[in-house]
């Protein structure tokens, strides 16, 4: 008996040894997150951590802050911060609003981090941790997955990196490293997922990661990264290849025959597009615009099963496409504009088909439009210099350049000596000719009326351009807009539905124009609005005005004629009368992120920006890929009397406006969420409900909208949720930029395609 009893005491005393020993790590790692919320510098994210007394393994995960334990252990730890990286340029110091401050050291905060050695999965996004990425990283042995996205993270990627061989997805979009991309990835066995994109990465594409088999994504676009793209067949398990914005500029390499995503664009990639192209039989996604391809595009291309969207423009493609030239049935998009081609379009190409949108303007093709070059403009920009006459060629150009440079700089130095001299102010631009301006119009708004960005060019790539229409054409498109034709009447006008000549359909507007302009300040108008192009804004093609005269005399009637889309608009695919149309949760989200990035560049891709953009539903069109566009756009630049405001009142109405945007935008969420039954009944019922309904589970299930409540994931709903709540905040200042509002939803749409692809895949372990 008294064995048994030794016995029993030393079991007793063992298991409170080990309960203890559990208790004091699991207290050593409640410290280290402590003093990583510390380091963080308090973020309001993190806020719940303040003064919690109970296990941090048991904290309610939220939108932005997410913990998982195993044995008491942390392996999971995922914080999101609203430090969205708006800089161009990171000089490696903090900066104020953006970065953490002066204060924060990035060394004491890994250390703290990597006392947490369980860690599996380490999620650290738009935190403004700043610095360089320090060695001991790698300390983190058991890390599967890192995402320190969107934060200010510079130099070079660690090499002690390497050790990290449990790695399989690494993730540093949207920071500042500025070094060569690493030639040590191989070392990373497991790698899946690669993405270091919107980064400064310069140098030569790593040889090593052709070598890495179990890659699925690689994500290097816009970068600095030069030279040569290796052969990747050997990665017969990739998925995605993204490159684009780069400077790579050798000839296009065989690519893995798995392959649904290739986004190329933006290099100097030459020489010929290769026949294997026309195997990639899982190809979905072909991006390889803005390049120097030349020679025919293989057939095979248009005709691969699973191609949806080709973009072949501005290149040096030349030659015939053939007659008998098949098109694949998933095909919906095919841009090859701005090239050298000549000769018919084949049929499955014909931009007349409702089918696909074929984008085709800058060639030669024998088409009965304005839009193509003669065909000696091509036959000359075939006769190609090879070898070493491009190297003289080369030379030589190079050679006057800098001679050129050189009489310049001395040019410039000879005038400004003589402007010292001269006792008289002279001017160097000539001023803005205002005689026949519209007096009480902001000086800056004409001065500026006809500068567009680049973001504009973009979007402009093969959409037609612009032209004046005559009252003839539009009679008789429309049939003397007879009644058949209309398709729908609103405060600014009639909308008609047209065909041309050239059998392409039209909508054409009627606009009632309350105020009187000159022809003068109609034309700039009209100007300004023309050169908004953007992928998500419904095409404007041209207009007429109806009894203009070449004088300044007032103009009656104005038409705008916009191109055709043929799907309906968004409000009807919500609707439940209509359930094989209605859109599934991650489909509203790419509509919405469609219409958001459409805004976005209304407010800051043209200037003068273009605010109070009658944003509904009803105003945002579907094609037939369902994809969103914005019409009504722009309207305030011709309706709204911007006359009467000057100087610091013309500031404050932009800015007033622009909030409106995102007010009326707050509202197109909630009818995404809600449907337009419920939110038929008013902007003060809808208010209340947001206040009293989404707060809860119970509530949402009440007023959501049951299709979004079967396709989406809580935290992907919460999210979208929370942002509805800030743009339709009554206090305008609280409400959010779009830029912010884009950066939420793309997110969401992120929440929302993990949750699928898991609920594809099924459980793994018990939850």
């Amino acid at each position: 008996m008294g064995f048994l009893n030794f016995f029993v005491i030393v079991l007793v005393i063992w298991g409170f040894f080990i309960a203890n020993s559990y208790q004091l790590l699991q207290s050593y790692e409640t410290q280290a997150l402590l003093q990583l919320r510390k380091h963080l510098e308090y973020p309001i994210q993190l806020d719940v951590w303040e003064n919690y007394n109970g296990d941090f393994c048991s904290l309610t995960s939220t939108l932005h802050m997410s913990i998982t334990c195993q044995d008491n252990s942390v392996t999971e730890l995922k914080i999101k911060g609203d430090k969205l990286v708006k800089l161009n340029e990171f000089h490696g110091f903090a900066v104020p609003n953006q970065t953490l401050s002066e204060g924060f050291s990035i060394d004491s905060f890994v250390t703290t981090l990597t006392r947490l050695n369980s860690l599996k999965v380490l999620t650290l996004v738009s935190l403004g941790i700043w610095g360089p990425l320090p060695d001991k990283i790698h300390r983190l042995s058991s890390l599967e997955l890192l995402d320190m996205s969107s934060n200010f993270l510079f130099g070079s990627v660690p090499f002690q990196m390497s050790r990290l061989i449990k790695l399989h997805t690494l993730t540093f979009d949207g920071n500042f490293f500025n070094d060569t991309v690493p030639d040590w990835l191989d070392s990373l066995t497991n790698l899946t997922i690669l993405s270091l994109k919107n980064n400064k990465l310069k140098g030569q594409f790593p040889i090593s990661v052709s070598k890495i088999t179990t890659l699925t994504d690689i994500v290097l676009s816009h970068n600095v990264i030069s030279g040569k793209l290796p052969d990747l067949t050997a990665l017969s398990k990739l998925l995605v290849l993204d490159l684009m914005e780069n400077r790579l500029d050798s000839e296009l390499p065989p690519l893995p025959k798995g392959l649904t995503t290739v986004l190329l664009s933006s290099n100097g990639f030459s020489g010929e597009i290769p026949v294997e192209f026309g195997i990639l039989n899982q190809l979905q996604h072909l991006d390889l615009s803005n390049n120097s391809l030349v020679g025919m595009p293989p057939a095979d291309l248009f005709s691969l099963p699973n191609i949806s969207y080709l973009n072949l423009a501005s290149n040096v493609l030349s030659g015939s496409l053939p007659d008998h030239l098949n098109c694949g049935g998933e095909l919906g998009f095919v841009d090859i504009s701005d090239n050298r081609l000549v000769g018919r379009l084949p049929s499955c190409l014909n931009t007349i088909s409702d089918k696909r949108i074929v984008k085709v303007s800058g060639n030669c093709l024998s088409l009965e439009t304005q839009y193509q070059h003669s065909e000696g403009y091509c036959k000359q920009a075939k006769k190609h210099i090879k070898g070493k006459e491009i190297e003289l060629l080369a030379g030589v150009i190079l050679g006057i350049a800098v001679v050129v440079v050189f009489l310049l700089v001395g040019f410039l130095i000879f005038c400004r000596r003589k402007n010292e001299r001269n006792t008289v102010d002279q001017h160097i631009f000539p001023k803005v000719v205002q005689r026949n301006t519209q007096p009480g119009i902001p000086s800056e708004f004409l001065a500026n009326a006809r500068i567009i960005s680049h973001a504009a060019n973009l979007g402009s790539q093969g959409t037609s351009s612009y032209r004046v229409f005559s009252m003839e054409e539009l009679l008789e498109a429309t049939e003397n807009f007879d009644q058949s034709a209309l398709l729908g009447e609103g405060s600014i006008g009639k909308i008609y539905k047209g065909r041309l000549e050239n059998g392409a359909y039209v909508a054409v507007r009627s606009l009632n124009v309350y105020k009187r302009y000159s022809n003068r300040n109609l034309k700039l108008r009209l100007d300004l609005l023309s050169k908004f192009r953007h992928p998500h804004l419904v095409s404007l093609l041209g207009h007429c005005v109806d009894g203009g005269a070449q004088d300044d005399s007032t103009v009656p009637r104005i038409f705008l004629i916009y191109e055709y889309i043929s799907n309906g608009n968004y409000r009807a695919h919500l609707s439940e009368t209509s359930p094989r149309k209605v859109l599934k949760w991650s489909d509203r989200l790419s509509v919405l992120i469609g219409v958001a990035n459409a805004v976005h560049f209304l407010h800051t891709g043209v200037i003068p920006s273009s605010f109070s953009n009658r944003l509904k539903t009803s105003n945002i069109l579907l094609d037939e890929h369902h994809m969103a566009k914005l019409s009504d756009y722009g309207m305030s630049i011709l309706m709204e009397e911007t006359e009467k405001a000057k100087g610091d009142d013309f500031t404050s109405w932009h800015m007033t406006k622009k909030e409106d945007d995102v007010y009326n935008f707050g509202f197109i969420l909630l009818e995404s969420l809600v449907g337009p039954t419920v939110s038929g009944k008013g902007e003060a019922f809808l208010l209340n409900e947001m206040q009293a309904s989404f707060g809860s589970q119970d509530g949402r299930r009440r007023i959501v909208d049951p299709v979004v409540l079967t396709t989406s994931s809580q935290e992907s709903l919460s999210i979208v949720i929370s942002i509805t709540n800030k743009c339709i905040s009554p206090d305008s200042s609280n409400r959010p930029s779009f830029e912010d509002v884009l950066w939420n939803l793309q997110y969401a749409a992120q929440v929302q395609a993990t949750a699928d692809a898991d609920q594809k895949s099924g459980p793994t372990s018990p939850s």
